[in-house]
């Protein structure tokens, strides 16, 4: 009997489990795999399982690196809040680029502050899809540069886990266990990852790290029919995420000097610096097949974050100023001071040395630490449709897109003065709450796409449209006594002052493809490109025409690419923030005017199967941007004193990755090497306004124990590079040391 009710129950959950082509459809813009990016009319890339595994980075810069057109600017050396560019937009915390988790937009506040003070766990994630071009149009706001999609761990077709664990120098830990089953229609997945480190810098007359925590909770749930029955096949996914970070982070950099000593020393100023984070996310996404060829979606999401960065902003040297002069006396001015020898309000360079080192004491209420509080949610509803259509020897694939979204940051920051006395921080005023920054900004966008794949014989054409209505709002709330952060005891009367901005634009895009024979394809296409503007008053949208060139070669086991883009900005937009670390207002924007990006993305992978059953596959991706203003503009205190001619800030011209493999049988081995340029941080690359090359080598070796059990172990930065790779926020930034780590996965 049992046998029976065994065999019965295996039978009805074949029947009812969906084919496995639906897993990742729903959540993936390209594919899962780095071959699905080959028959895009644009330029796309998919970092696939396979390649998360030869080297098992947490670190999203790390992930990145192998993925031609991006650039990344250092800043903590762990990626958690990364500034990622694609083709050369704004660096600045990803802020002008698309971000998605499982399609679904996942930046704080994607317009009203799109700044990734949140940034998804790189090391739950299952696949990593960068998509460029014409294509872009699909995922906006922000097409200018293209989308950055991370795909979480899907729903397993059996009962299946796996458990993923390393440890390493600085005592960095990190765990990844995941456990799920899919039985009928029903399937569902657990997932936790835990990540810390003690970090790699030592911070002066402290017992304190410099490290972080950050865990990360996940579950989905499944529920599908069988099409097989002659139902309609329907589906219903649900996802429910939660994460949270305490970490020891400063914006506090060193001099160029301290920083040749010691690049891994940091002021004792900062030792009470805090970064405390929540994320939650709920996200449901329904499927229905209503015939073979037609196919309608609806997700709707939530995002909650809140955030508390506890930092040291500024010193004013008498105790007197208000949070808006911290800004303009900053420790970004004191370290540009002693870098050029030049006294800042009348103290002299080795003053202020004396005031960095700890050994001169400072008057009552000069520093500032900024209790930078803030929460956002974004929120909204998806509507799509797929329809596969055929006119003789012509199809299409027709995909339309609606999507109603609205997000908000509200801030209510305190600033606590201090002094230092006998090198340490001693509490002068805790402040008054929202003394520094007492404000909400508001955001609704629609946003409306179609875009069809038209394939004919060798041809593949995309013509695609987006449109985008955005409302965006700012109100200003004065300092009161006894205000609290309860948004309810905002009374009308207490408003400082408001300010909105609206925004109509409409994009079109035109890709083409044309695949000579099964090795040879060009590829071709041009659309108007986007940045969501701020809610500044006088300061325009940025706007860019963007083209891009090339062809794709493959043939046993060789594939290369190559592709060269030109963007060319009616408009760039700079914003000022705390973490620019540039000497303006905090929230103000500037007009860049005309600017262009002249580039050439490259890849080059082969394999090579030799003797003994050896495998040695390899992989090198180079990028080059040229990318400069093209009008004079007085200085803004954000992009410096520009001339036509002068460099875009924090875009590297040359990078280049190259990595090669040893794989046999149980064994493997990788070694990678990442060269970046020098980069100017500001258009008019002064002196110290400029960083240094760095070249990175990371190293890893795996051993397959059983079908079950691996072990591995990998260095990363083996030559300790130690090179100023950023000067923002405040003063030379290194990459963290050489790192080594071991580890295992066990699947069961």
């Amino acid at each position: 009997m049992s046998m029976t009710v065994s065999t019965l129950a295996l039978a009805i959950a074949a029947a009812l489990t969906p084919p496995d082509t639906y897993d990742l459809e729903e959540v993936t813009i390209i594919g899962e795999r780095p071959e699905d990016a080959r028959s895009m009319t644009g330029s796309a890339h998919v970092v696939g399982p396979a390649d998360l595994d030869d080297f098992y980075h947490a670190d999203i810069q790390q992930i990145l690196r192998e993925v031609p057109g991006i650039s990344v600017q250092i800043e903590d050396g762990y990626g958690l809040r990364p500034n990622i560019s694609i083709r050369g937009v704004a660096t600045e915390r990803s802020g002008r680029i698309t971000l998605l988790e499982d399609g679904v937009l996942i930046a704080p506040a994607p317009y009203a502050a799109p700044s990734a003070y949140y940034f998804p766990t790189p090391g739950r994630m299952t696949a990593f899809e960068v998509l460029k071009g014409p294509a872009a149009i699909t995922e906006g706001p922000y097409t200018i540069g293209g989308a950055l999609n991370m795909v979480s761990t899907p729903i397993p077709n059996d009962r299946e886990g796996q458990v993923l664990s390393e440890i390493g120098a600085d005592n960095t830990y990190r765990v990844h266990a995941t456990y799920g089953d899919q039985v009928g229609g029903f399937g569902y997945l657990l997932e936790t990852h835990q990540w810390g480190s003690d970090g790699f810098q030592d911070i002066d007359r402290s017992d304190r790290d410099a490290g972080f925590d950050k865990q990360d909770y996940m579950a989905k749930l499944s529920f599908s029919t069988d099409p097989a029955d002659g139902r309609l096949y329907q589906r219903l996914d649900l996802k429910f995420q939660y994460a949270e970070e305490d970490s020891n982070m400063s914006y506090l950099g060193l001099t160029d000097a301290d920083f040749d000593a010691d690049p891994y020393r940091r002021y004792g100023l900062s030792e009470l610096d805090n970064m405390d984070t929540a994320h939650e996310q709920v996200v449901a996404r329904y499927l229905i097949e209503v015939t073979p060829d037609v196919r309608l979606t609806a997700t709707a999401y939530n995002n909650e974050f809140e955030r508390n960065w506890f930092k040291t902003e500024g010193i004013d040297f008498d105790g007197s100023a208000s949070a808006a002069e911290f800004d303009r006396t900053g420790w970004f001015n004191v370290v540009q001071s002693i870098n050029r020898g030049e006294p800042l309000a009348g103290f002299s360079t080795a003053t202020l040395q004396g005031i960095l080192d700890g050994d001169v004491d400072t008057a009552i209420g000069s520093i500032e630490l900024r209790n930078n509080a803030r929460e956002y949610y974004s929120r909204g509803i998806e509507l799509g449709a797929q329809w596969d259509l055929q006119f003789g020897e012509v199809t299409h694939d027709l995909e339309i897109g609606v999507r109603w979204h609205e997000d908000q940051e509200d801030r209510v920051q305190r600033y606590s003065t201090y002094h230092q006395e006998g090198g340490e921080l001693v509490l002068d005023d805790l402040g008054e709450l929202g003394n520094a920054g007492n404000r909400v900004q508001n955001a609704e966008a629609v946003a409306v796409h179609v875009y069809d794949r038209i394939r004919w014989g060798q041809w593949t054409l995309t013509p695609g449209l987006r449109y985008e209505n955005i409302d965006q709002d700012r109100i200003r709330y004065e300092t009161r006594s006894g205000r609290t952060d309860d948004p309810s005891s905002r009374a009308a009367a207490n408003v400082r002052d408001t300010r909105q901005n609206n925004v109509d634009v409409l994009l079109p895009g035109l890709g083409a493809l044309y695949e000579f024979n099964a090795n040879l394809s060009l590829l071709a296409g041009v659309h108007k490109g986007f940045s969501a503007p701020t809610n500044a008053p006088g300061v325009r949208e940025e706007e860019a025409i963007n083209y891009e060139a090339g062809f794709r070669f493959q043939r046993d086991g060789l594939y290369a690419e190559a592709i060269a883009f030109y963007s060319d900005y009616d408009n760039l937009l700079g914003v000022c923030t705390a973490s620019s670390g540039r000497d303006c207002v905090i929230g103000d924007a500037f007009n860049g005017d005309a600017a262009s990006v002249l580039g050439l993305e490259a890849r080059f992978q082969y394999a090579w199967d030799v003797a003994g059953g050896w495998r040695v596959p390899l992989d090198i991706s180079y990028t080059y941007i040229d990318g400069e203003f093209d009008s004079d503009i007085a200085d803004t205190g954000f992009f410096g004193d520009v001339s036509s001619g002068d460099p875009l800030p924090y875009i590297p011209e040359n990078q280049l990755t190259a990595g090669i493999g040893l794989e046999q049988g149980s064994w493997s081995g990788y070694l990678a090497a990442n060269y970046v340029d020098e980069v100017c941080v500001r258009a008019s690359c002064g002196t110290f306004e400029r960083t240094d090359s760095g070249l990175f080598i990371n190293l890893s070796a795996e051993y397959q124990l059983n079908p079950q059990l691996a072990l591995f172990g990998k260095v990363e930065n083996v030559s300790g590079e130690d090179a100023i790779l950023g000067r923002q926020p405040y003063g030379a930034r290194p990459y963290r040391d050489r790192t080594a780590l071991v580890g295992f996965r066990f699947a069961f």
